[in-house]
């Protein structure tokens, strides 16, 4: 006999339903979205590279940083970036936080028009995030969404030069494009 179990409708629901299964899944606008979870070799080093120069440079005491198994509460559910930076916050057992300072997805074929499109839109309407960074990783080439002095989101700023930064409080992060995308992707291979 097949048994099915209930899909959750909300993300709370989500959240209790997803905790311990096995893959990758979100929760978008009430419904159950499965998720890649075999990324390439050049997917894995961009984001691991990027969580590091950003752990690096800020303090742990004062933010969270990291990969995908730890989720973000947004208008549209719940997903989970590639990257996130969060202020820590002392409940260690939360499954989401709702309050991201910093989101990047890395690029890959299958999800190009959603991390453009509808998650970009989704992420861009949580109140504390300050940066969306989009990596490509077939080119040496990031896109970032920033929220100017007024709060509003300035148009995003594609980045094909040698660092960008992030301001994080009185901590300014800089992220070399020529080590993040080192035997991956060079300036000549711009396009």
């Amino acid at each position: 006999m097949n048994i099915q179990s209930k899909l959750p409708t909300t993300p709370d629901e989500f959240l209790r339903w997803n905790e311990g299964r096995e893959g990758k899944r979100e929760f978008v606008r009430g419904r159950v979205v499965e998720m890649m979870i075999n990324v390439t070799r050049n997917h894995w080093r961009l984001a691991s590279r990027l969580e590091r120069r950003l752990a690096d440079q800020l303090d742990d005491r004062l933010y969270d940083i990291g990969t995908s198994d730890f989720g973000v509460r947004t208008p549209d559910g719940v997903r989970f970036p590639d990257v996130m930076v969060v202020p820590f916050e002392s409940d260690g057992k939360a499954l989401v936080t709702s309050s991201p300072l910093f989101i990047a997805e890395v690029l890959s074929p299958s999800s190009m028009a959603d991390d453009f499109g509808p998650k970009a839109q989704d992420y861009l309407r949580i109140a504390s995030l300050r940066y969306y960074l989009v990596v490509s990783q077939d080119e040496y080439r990031v896109w970032l969404w920033e929220r100017g002095a007024d709060r509003q989101w300035l148009k995003p700023t594609m980045i094909e030069d040698q660092a960008f930064e992030l301001r994080f409080d009185d901590v300014v992060v800089h992220i070399h494009m020529d080590e993040l995308f080192d035997g991956i992707a060079s300036p000549a291979a711009k396009s």
